[in-house]
């Protein structure tokens, strides 16, 4: 076994990371032992490094299964720029440069090697088995009918245990619920594979369900403070992404639609200006967005239900995968449902993928926190609300449902754990069906226990403790309910239980800023900075370096190479390539800084007199406020003092006479309604159009 200091200096060396995240050491040592693998984490939870580290430690040449040929290059740019030997072999190649990978191979010069499924059969006469270190197999939930993503080509791959049986197989996929796990294994033939279940908890990631009604106007509001930041819209048809992306350009957006309709050189130039920071928004069909490994992305919003919570988490699990936070939006309607159920109707699995749309449906539906719903889901039982959710941030209204949950989880036990939720609810209100009858339901204990509760509303409390972790579906077992851990708390330990009125939720808080300031200088020169670079060398802004370095770099203004070296995701080879070049930013950021506090703290002028000269001079706003690290609304306030004071300067050039009354109309009519208003209330009473500054000045413009 290769020990841990050995395994920390790779880490360092090539990754430039000081410590392995949750689970990526075990899934290491376990590949290290020569040991099978499946291994289930989350998008973003650090996958890739599991086989590329083993890969650089132990002899031969790693293949690296892949399911998208366009994003091979990008996956090997990424590994040469850690000084990491790589390759691929896919169809996209000529025949000269597929020769080249060959001898590569052959000479072992290459530590990974990324195939595609459909091009495995081509490169496997040329593999040896003393040759070989590992088979990674990215994205396996495709190998699995019982999937979300089922590719046929995944299903050759069971032979690589067969053919090369002293080979480690490692299969890694983001979402994967037990059925799924249970086939990969079986598919790959590694029934002895040790699982490594990662929490699926992506803290940074703001989860939020609105009413599918007026999306395009929501959608406007929601980018508003987002123009430059990078983001993803899934839609169900063709149609509607082409239809969202020329809306988003007529308002001043820019946006690419993708979908499968479009030729494959169209698709991955789409792909490839999104990848490169060319195009901030994408609308796409699902077809878009497996294996992307951009880590910028900041937001997602769904314009329809996904089909199951594995594709919706595998989608909205794209943003934020830098650590940083990051907002998903889920527009919900009933019409969608139906859709969706049309869709599968005749397909081979239909009963099965059915009974998860209604799981999604359910999650769209809750009144809980959805952090717990989504965990519980993927059997991670937890109870503590996340705070970082729709739910959690503005709650409906909760009673203690103590009593009822343990009608129903008695009833569950009762029923044996081998009825689905409408039986149960059935049987809960003491229905007199043939089926329940038939199997003589009428006679247990908890039969008829809870019949002054409406149906419907029955059912969504038992959905109310799905979420909660307190019951778990099998689908897979035509629904069946069964108790958890959390269940027997209930049963048997006095676990109180919180369930949520079934009554019209309260109108969300917008979550958006109200007032956004003005983003870090030093983080935006580092920006332009990467953007050069990568433009340069022809790579994806984020194979330079993530926005999480540069915002570690921030933080820590390293000032020599060593100190460099501290800096998260900063290893050798980047240190060599770039180090100079980005420590020199700093140092120009760090001089520049020192000589304004010198000029600064040489001056007796006030603050907001020195903003009004320099617009004197002929500044524009924004010039003063980049030129003093100030925002725009700080240099208006600068400006409405000197007219307080000298009265100087004519604040009827930034605001017409219109505006004033618009506002001070709002501000009147708002009074009405509410004993004591603030800006913020003016603010909403103007559809949160008109920015703070505006408002400012109009009402002291009113007044004097």
């Amino acid at each position: 076994m290769t020990s841990s200091i050995n395994k920390t200096n790779y880490l360092k060396k090539y990754f430039g990371y000081d410590q392995f995240r949750p689970n990526q050491e075990a899934i290491i040592d376990d590949l290290l032992a020569g040991k099978d693998v499946v291994a289930i984490m989350p998008t973003g939870g650090g996958k890739s490094l599991c086989f590329q580290l083993p890969a650089l430690i132990l002899q031969g040449t790693a293949i690296v299964v892949s399911p998208l040929i366009a994003l091979m290059k990008d996956q090997v740019d990424a590994l040469h720029a850690n000084g990491i030997a790589a390759d691929y072999y896919n169809s996209s190649q000529s025949s000269a440069i597929q020769n080249q990978v060959l001898q590569n191979l052959h000479q072992q010069k290459t530590k990974l090697l990324y195939v595609a499924p459909e091009s495995l059969g081509h490169l496997l006469p040329n593999l040896q088995e003393e040759n070989i270190s590992l088979f990674a197999i990215d994205e396996a939930h495709c190998i699995s009918a019982w999937g979300h993503d089922f590719r046929p080509a995944y299903t050759q791959l069971g032979k690589l245990k067969v053919q090369f049986p002293s080979i480690p197989v490692a299969a890694f996929t983001a979402t994967a619920d037990v059925a799924t796990q249970d086939d990969i294994v079986q598919q790959l033939q590694i029934p002895s594979g040790k699982k490594h279940l990662a929490s699926f908890d992506r803290k940074n990631l703001f989860l939020e369900v609105r009413p599918g009604t007026q999306r395009l106007p929501q959608i406007l509001k929601f980018l508003k403070n987002k123009k430059e930041e990078s983001g993803i819209i899934y839609c169900l048809s063709r149609k509607n992404t082409k239809n969202i992306a020329q809306k988003l350009n007529e308002k001043g957006l820019e946006a690419q639609a993708y979908h499968a309709g479009l030729s494959p050189e169209k698709r991955s130039q789409i792909q490839d200006d999104f990848v490169n920071d060319r195009t901030p928004i994408i609308v796409a069909t699902i077809a878009f967005g497996m294996g992307i490994d951009k880590s910028n992305v900041r937001w997602v919003i769904h314009y329809n239900m996904p089909k199951n919570i594995e594709g919706y988490y595998q989608e909205v699990g794209r943003s934020g995968r830098d650590g940083l936070p990051a907002e998903t939006l889920l527009f919900y309607s009933y019409a969608d449902v139906i859709q969706l159920r049309q869709f599968m109707e005749d397909a081979p699995n239909a009963e099965f993928q059915l009974a998860k749309l209604e799981r999604m449906q359910q999650f769209a539906e809750a009144l809980s926190c959805r952090r717990i719903a989504l965990l519980n889901y993927f059997g991670e039982h937890v109870s503590k609300n996340c705070g970082n959710c729709d739910n959690c941030q503005t709650p409906p209204e909760f009673f203690d449902g103590t009593i009822l949950a343990q009608k129903i989880c008695s009833a569950v036990h009762r029923l044996k754990q081998q009825e689905p939720i409408g039986m149960l609810v059935d049987v809960l209100r003491g229905s007199k069906n043939a089926q329940i009858y038939d199997k003589g339901y009428q006679h247990i204990k908890t039969y008829g226990v809870a019949k002054n509760v409406a149906w419907l509303d029955l059912q969504q409390y038992v959905i109310q403790l799905v979420n909660q972790g307190i019951l778990e579906i099998r689908f897979h077992q035509n629904g069946r309910l069964l108790l958890t851990p959390l269940a027997k708390k209930v049963l048997f330990e006095g676990e109180k239980v919180q369930l949520a009125s079934l009554q019209i939720k309260k109108k969300s808080v917008a979550k958006e800023a109200l007032d956004v300031p003005d983003s870090s200088r030093l983080f935006e020169a580092l920006r332009t900075l990467r953007k050069e670079i990568a433009i340069d060398e022809k790579v994806p802004a984020y194979v330079v370096f993530s926005d999480a370095a540069l915002k570690d770099m921030e933080k820590l203004l390293p000032k020599t190479e060593e100190e460099f070296l501290e800096v998260s995701g900063v290893g050798e080879a980047k240190n060599e390539k770039y180090g100079k070049r980005f420590l020199k930013a700093i140092a120009n950021f760090l001089e520049a800084k020192k000589k304004v506090k010198k000029t600064t703290k040489k001056s007796k002028t006030p603050t907001h007199k020195i903003s009004y000269q320099l617009f004197k001079d002929g500044k524009s706003i924004a010039e003063i406020a980049k030129e003093r690290s100030l925002t725009e609304n700080t240099i208006y306030g600068h400006l409405m003092k000197m007219h307080e004071s000298e009265g100087n300067i004519d604040l009827h050039s930034f605001i017409s006479q219109y505006e004033i009354k618009t506002i001070v109309k709002a501000k009147n009519e708002a009074e009405q309604e509410n004993e004591e208003i603030g800006l913020k209330t003016i603010f909403e009473e103007l559809n949160e159009e008109v920015p703070y500054w505006k408002i400012k000045m109009a009402l002291y413009l009113d007044e004097v």
